[in-house]
Parts: structure tokens; C-alpha cells; sequence
């Protein structure tokens, strides 16, 4: 009974945790004033995936790497078709074309490495499928190029408005963040400790605990910013937050994961990464025609979540 009750401290300390570090972090990035896409990609989507990181990253370390690529792939699948449909159905977003031409595109490129570097017996002929410590140190490589790259758009960008925005003070900003992490690294080690016990005890693979249980709890994060901004009419903080997290998943936490210890794939995380690329290339399409993802396509992606989730059960 106890793993039920740690599991659910677990998420609630993962979800405050980064409630209480996006506030500190878009505090301090108003009052630095740079524009809401840039702190979507960057700032809020840190937030909100440090979840995953807290996660993977400890489940790599005690050497369950279904559970650290479940719930990678997982989340980004989570992250893209319910907190993105989730959203457009609550208020059409409005997507900004440069995301358009970079970092959306950029988000789809990481998956198709990702599944390169993974899929070691049909593209390589080997016997067994693993990212392994040199494709961890890859993708982390690649994680520094973003992010420079973001920090470069940032300071171009920068706004000289003189709009006053409601923000705390440095000291209490600070305390946030820091406080913040503190639940989310405490959290995620008991979400990682009581989610396998559960798979034990009903003789679940962690596999699709990770899939499932795992990813879901972790996106809660992205689920409510990205409503909330949807909501206030914040579409590019919204649709950044999860095209920026879900480049944050890939690159960082499951680069800092195979790096701490190569992860041996299971053949279902090769069927769910191409599921992940598969679904990112139709949004895209969808976001592409009208530069903007209506309520229609809203319902059409968690018609799309609920699809995929029946599959992966029933397998």
C-alpha cells in the first residue's frame, strides 16, 4: 500500500517542484526581457522536463533503462499529442513561424538520430540494440549547440519595451528555482523506486510502466503550463513548451543518461520511436498549412493519444 502512497508524493513533489521552478525561471527571464518563445523553448521547457530528467537520469543510474527510455519516449509522445491537442482544443494556437522553420523541424531530426543510434540490429546488423556512451556524449554535444543557439536568438531578440511585467523579486526567484529542483530530484527518485515496485507486483514489463504511468506523470508539468498559456493567449509559450521540451528530453536527459551507462533498447522503444516521428511529422503538417492548430486538430491528436495507448496495452 505504501508504493501507492510514495508514488503519489512522488508526482505531487515532481509537479510543484516544477510549478515553483518555471515561476522563478520566467520571473527572472521577464525581468532579463526576452521574448515568450524564446523562455517557452528554453527557460519553461527546462522546467518542465526536469520531471523526465529527475527520472531517467536516477533509473539510469540504478540501471533500469526501460523505465529511463520509456519514459523519454513516452513523455515527447504525451507532451505532442495531448498537451498540444489538449490545449488547441481549449484555444487554437497560433504557431510562429520561425518555430516553423527551426526548431520544430530541428525537434523531428533529434528523433530520427535518436532512432539511428538505437536501432542496432536492423541498421548495423548487431545482436542486441543500445545507446551507448559514445551517442549519449553525441547528443549531449548536440544539447549545448541548442541551447547556444537558443541563448544567440535570445540576446538578438531582445525586447527594449518598457512594459512593466509582474515579476518577484531576484531573492525570491532565486529561492524558487532552487527549492523547486530540491522536489523534483527527491520526487523523482521515489516515482522511479515506487513505479517498479508496482510493475512487480502485477508483473508488468517496466517497459510499459515507463510508457504509460511514468511519461504521463512526469508531462503533468507541460500539460498544465502549456493549457494555462494557451488559456491566457500565450500560444508561443504553449506549442514552445513542448517542442522545446521534447528536444530537452531527447538531447539532454537521455544524452546525460547513456553517458552515465549505455541503455539497452527494447524492440517496442524502436516501434515507439518511429511512432514519435511519424506523429511529430503529421502535426508538423498540420501546423504547416495553416499556421496555426485548430481545435479540429486538437481533437484529432488526442483521438491520436488514445489510439496509441490502446496499443501499447493490448501488446
Amino acid at each position: 500500500m505504501m508504493m501507492y502512497v510514495w508514488l503519489i508524493v512522488g508526482f505531487v513533489l515532481l509537479v510543484k517542484g516544477a510549478d515553483f521552478f518555471v515561476d522563478g525561471s520566467s520571473s527572472v527571464a521577464k525581468i532579463l526581457r526576452v521574448p515568450s518563445i524564446i523562455i517557452g523553448l528554453t527557460i519553461v521547457a527546462f522546467g518542465t522536463s526536469c520531471p523526465e530528467a529527475a527520472v531517467s537520469i536516477t533509473a539510469s543510474i540504478e540501471g533500469k533503462n526501460a523505465i529511463s527510455l520509456g519514459n523519454v519516449i513516452g513523455s515527447n509522445i504525451f507532451n505532442l499529442l495531448v498537451v498540444t491537442g489538449a490545449s488547441a482544443v481549449l484555444m487554437p494556437i497560433t504557431v510562429d513561424r520561425g518555430m516553423l522553420k527551426r526548431e520544430f523541424p530541428f525537434s523531428i531530426i533529434v528523433a530520427v538520430i535518436l532512432l539511428a543510434f538505437a536501432a542496432d540490429t536492423m541498421l548495423r546488423g548487431m545482436e542486441t540494440n543500445a545507446v551507448g556512451r559514445g551517442a549519449g556524449i553525441v547528443l549531449l554535444i548536440l544539447f549545448v549547440l541548442f541551447v547556444a543557439f537558443m541563448v544567440w536568438s535570445a540576446l538578438k531578440n531582445r525586447t527594449e519595451s518598457q512594459e512593466e511585467y509582474k515579476t518577484m523579486s531576484v531573492t525570491r526567484s532565486l529561492i524558487y528555482i532552487v527549492g523547486g529542483l530540491a522536489a523534483i530530484i527527491i520526487g523523482g527518485q521515489l516515482v522511479v523506486d515506487s513505479a517498479t515496485e508496482i510493475a512487480r507486483t502485477f508483473g508488468l514489463s517496466e517497459t510499459l510502466i515507463g510508457l504509460t504511468i511514468v511519461a504521463m506523470g512526469t508531462s503533468l508539468p507541460e500539460l498544465v503550463t502549456s493549457i494555462v498559456a494557451a488559456v491566457k493567449g500565450e500560444s508561443d509559450l504553449a506549442l514552445g513548451n513542448v517542442i522545446g521540451s521534447n528536444i530537452f528530453n531527447i538531447l539532454l536527459i537521455l544524452g546525460a543518461s547513456a553517458t552515465i551507462a549505455p541503455l539497452s533498447v527494447g524492440i517496442e522503444i524502436i516501434y515507439d520511436t518511429v511512432i514519435l516521428i511519424v506523429m511529430s511529422i503529421v502535426v508538423y503538417i498540420m501546423a504547416f498549412g495553416k499556421k496555426k492548430i485548430g481545435r479540429l486538430e486538437g481533437a484529432i491528436m488526442l483521438l491520436g493519444y488514445a489510439v496509441y495507448m490502446a496499443y501499447i496495452i493490448m501488446r
